[in-house]
Parts: C-alpha cells; structure tokens; sequence
C-alpha cells in the first residue's frame, strides 16, 4: 500500500471511532432523558391524584355547589 492510502485509511479509522464514541454518547443521553421523563411523569401522576383528593377532602368540586342565594 502507497503511504498516501494508509494515511487516507488512518483517518477514516479515526473518523469512524469518534463517530461510533459519539452515537454511544448519545444513545446513553437518549436513554437517561427518556429516564427522567418517566420519573417526572409518575410525579406529575403522583401530584394531580394528591391534589385531587384535596379537593374532594374540602368538599369536592367549587363548580358543582349551587350558586349563593342572592339578597
């Protein structure tokens, strides 16, 4: 091989390993996003049940009580 290819071939090695590093740096950060995602939507799940059953602790839903009486 000419020392021209091999130093062609070289860099295409390189390259092709820090691609290879990059898409593992990715798929890593992919899969902890997606993580923290599900984490936050069981709390945001969490939360809306608690808040829920506040409202119904302090007497269910302002928008089913029948209006005030007027003087």
């Amino acid at each position: 091989m000419s020392a021209d290819l091999e130093r062609r071939l070289e860099e295409l090695e390189v390259r092709l390993a820090f691609v290879d590093h990059t898409v593992s740096a990715l798929a890593a950060a992919d899969a902890e996003q997606a993580m923290r995602l599900l984490a936050l939507e069981r709390v945001l799940h969490d939360l809306r049940a608690e808040l829920a059953s506040l409202r119904t602790a302090q007497g269910g839903d302002p928008h089913s009580e029948p209006p005030p009486p007027h003087y």
